[in-house]
């Protein structure tokens, strides 16, 4: 039962993240005049749909997906093409300016990000008050700590925290310095870059685990000014809410700097990882659960602007050479450049299918 539960949730974020995707690709195109056949959500064969004016809206067998079936789209598969025989060209995808094809293919990953947002202030919101702070000055280093053997002193300022793994954060208020460090998995030093008196000073040490507290310590405290609570409404929440998104979309982007370096390969997780991470979240409760689909959506926006022809970033990458050099590349490059991609992304869905499967049997 438990298992069947986990699965309906898995697949509930997967359907949600991506249609509120798709959605933003629907909602640009119509906008711009191009028609659209169909908004599917999910793959296969269909099990419900309703035809609009002029579009259907469809529920699909394989809630593994979605798509929307564009006039003149060329990366579109046998299930959403789209006849474009009867279709004046000006309604196609092609005979809409260039500007406006960018703006079509950045359509999903702003919704993604949109919907982050929501989830979060909605979350925010729920707990009534958000902690926030100033910087990370040092106010107090305490005897005998790794800090203090380190050569900390008071009124030094955390501007970088790195780990041995790559992660690495530029933390803007102690909240997020906080928030950064829980992440710590207990292998190598910490490399912590201060300012003091407008100098860079960096200092590398172990963190002392303290089995009482059951956390890392290093022996710094900090002001309870760094600390602010602030009561959160239904007019606020939206600032804190993108604040917050903002931060995941920073650790995010940091993780994939460290993984394009080629460390921490290990925490790669695909499919297998994901629906491992929903039935972790789903027993602590459904606020983790409802802010585990916000960070997947960032996750998804931030995948989706990477520069490989078959995802939306590469797309638009595409568009702006045709901008620069005044007409569309060679047929036969773009289709040799989209193989290339696609082989590509096979090649990363394996590879992080086989590190879900191998931490299952392994752990």
């Amino acid at each position: 039962m438990l298992l069947i539960k986990n699965l309906i949730l898995f697949l509930l974020l997967l359907t949600i993240v991506v249609s509120i995707h798709e959605l933003g690709h629907l909602l640009a195109a119509k906008f711009f005049g191009v028609y659209c056949q169909e908004y599917s959500i999910g793959m296969g064969p269909k099990i419900w749909s309703y035809k609009g004016k002029e579009t259907e809206y469809s529920i699909r067998c394989l809630p593994l997906g979605g798509f929307v079936a564009m006039a003149g789209d060329d990366s579109s598969s046998l299930e959403s093409e789209v006849d474009t025989a009867n279709i004046p060209f000006e309604r196609t995808l092609k005979g809409i300016a260039v500007w406006k094809r960018i703006i079509v293919m950045l359509a999903g990953v702003t919704m993604n990000m949109l919907l982050a947002i929501f989830i979060y202030s909605m979350v925010i919101l729920s707990q009534g008050a958000y902690v926030t702070g100033t910087k990370p000055v040092v106010s107090e280093i305490i005897e005998n700590t790794p800090a203090e053997k380190a050569g900390f002193r008071q009124g030094d300022v955390i501007t970088k925290v790195a780990f041995e793994n790559g992660m690495s954060i530029n933390p803007a208020t102690y909240a997020e310095l906080v928030t950064f460090l829980s992440t710590y998995d207990g292998n190598g030093p910490w490399i912590i870059e201060v300012n003091r008196d407008s100098k860079k000073i960096n200092f590398e040490f172990e963190p002392e685990y303290r089995e009482d507290e059951q956390r890392y310590v290093m022996g710094i405290v900090f002001s309870e000014k760094a600390i602010e609570v602030v009561e959160v409404n239904l007019l606020n929440c939206w600032v804190y809410g993108f604040q917050y998104t903002m931060f995941i979309l920073r650790m995010t982007i940091t993780s994939l700097g460290t993984l394009l370096r080629g460390k921490n390969l290990d925490s790669l997780s695909g499919p297998v990882g994901i629906y491992n991470t929903v039935a972790q979240t789903a027993a602590l409760g459904i606020e983790y659960y409802v802010s585990l689909i916000g960070m997947i959506s960032v996750n998804l926006a931030l995948m989706n602007v990477l520069p490989l022809p078959v995802l939306d970033g590469g797309r638009v990458l595409l568009l702006v050479i045709e901008l620069i050099i005044g007409r569309p590349l060679n047929k036969k490059t773009e289709e040799l450049i989209m193989k290339i991609s696609v082989a590509m992304l096979l090649l990363l869905v394996f590879f992080v299918t086989f590190n879900d499967i191998s931490k299952l049997i392994g752990g």
